[in-house]
């Protein structure tokens, strides 16, 4: 289990061949009040890169793209009752969805937790 981070504000727990997937705490503060989520269907395959899910905020909407090539395996369905979650606890209960890792070497291509650290510094 390690979770890496991508430099769109995407952190990405794996956990065998299963990728769960959400937004960083860097990112929900820079949003603001999450007011919607939209996650994406179940079955639906992703390039690395493509955007596949919607978060809207008081103050704008944002894409959440893949971090990786697979399939979706299950959006969290608790989001649209509480998209507030995200805000609550954007790397726990406010996951977006899960994936199938269709590539394993893209992983390689994920931050570590100090990378996107010193990424972030450098955004400020």
């Amino acid at each position: 289990m390690a979770i890496k981070y991508t430099e769109d504000h995407e952190w990405v727990l794996v956990e065998g061949n299963i990728a769960t997937v959400g937004i960083t705490d860097y990112a929900q503060n820079a949003l603001g009040d999450i007011v919607f989520v939209e996650t994406p269907d179940v079955g639906h395959s992703v390039d690395k890169g493509e955007d596949c899910a919607v978060v809207e905020s008081v103050k704008t909407a944002s894409d959440v793209f893949a971090p990786l090539t697979g399939e979706i395996t299950e959006g969290n369905a608790a989001l649209e009752d509480e998209p507030e979650l995200v805000n609550s606890s954007p790397e726990g209960d406010g996951w977006f969805f899960k994936m199938s890792i269709g590539d394993e070497a893209e992983l390689e291509n994920l931050l570590d937790e100090a990378a996107y650290k010193e990424f972030c510094e450098g955004l400020d």
